[in-house]
């Protein structure tokens, strides 16, 4: 297993609680840095037959403050960058005639996140190829979902939280007790139980679940 991301320490940390993994250094941002963060994932491990999605966040902002490059930004990040790395992996998959394509999405593409404007447009669009490709590639024996987080407790709901604060002049531990009474369990997810489910997608058992989007987020979402 090859554990990928721009802070090495935990790339680090993940990879050495779990024995046979490497941690691999790689900016999504950077073509030349993703190249080689690939090349040394395919010298250690010869080929990949399960692939998880995932980017960073883009700032918090209303749908009415977007503009056209900010959302190319965000486009780039979250939607051209992940079908780079589909592109590179799919056809060994399909050849293989098995494979599992899992990626981290957001419960704003069911039910857009107000002040997410670049988040909800962007992974609309990530869904859209993914959806499209899970047809296509469905006979191959490749699976294709996306698991899409609610409020997990995580470095990047803090953002959000502080910035809600910082909009409302209210407190961030007021912002928090708010936004987790409006969730049906009354909490926060833990990083675990998301993880949880992306997990199961990627393996066997999960062999007929394909094109689907799986919320966890604590029934928050108004709809099934």
């Amino acid at each position: 297993m090859a554990f990928c991301g721009r802070r090495t320490e935990i790339v680090a940390s993940a990879a050495a609680a779990h024995p046979g993994s490497i941690g691999v250094a790689i900016d999504l941002t950077d073509p030349e840095s993703t190249a080689a963060a690939l090349d040394t994932v395919d010298e250690e491990f010869g080929h990949v037959d399960v692939l998880v999605l995932n980017s960073g966040g883009p700032p918090p902002g209303t749908a009415g403050e977007l503009t056209s490059g900010q959302l190319a930004e965000s486009l780039q990040t979250l939607v051209l960058t992940q079908i780079d790395l589909v592109a590179r992996y799919l056809p060994g998959m399909r050849e293989r005639g098995w494979g599992r394509i899992v990626a981290v999405g957001s419960s704003g593409m069911q039910q857009p996140i107000p002040g997410l404007a670049r988040s909800n447009a962007s992974r609309a669009a990530l869904a859209g190829y993914l959806k499209t490709l899970s047809a296509e590639v469905a006979g191959d024996g490749v699976t294709v979902n996306m698991v899409l987080p609610g409020k997990i407790d995580t470095d990047r709901l803090t953002q959000i939280d502080n910035a809600r604060a910082g909009s409302t002049g209210a407190a961030v531990e007021d912002v928090r007790a708010q936004s987790q009474a409006a969730i049906p369990i009354g909490r926060y997810g833990r990083p675990e139980e998301f993880g949880a489910a992306a997990v199961f997608l990627c393996g066997e058992p999960a062999g007929y679940i394909t094109g689907i989007q799986l919320r966890v987020d604590g029934g928050a979402v108004g709809s099934y």
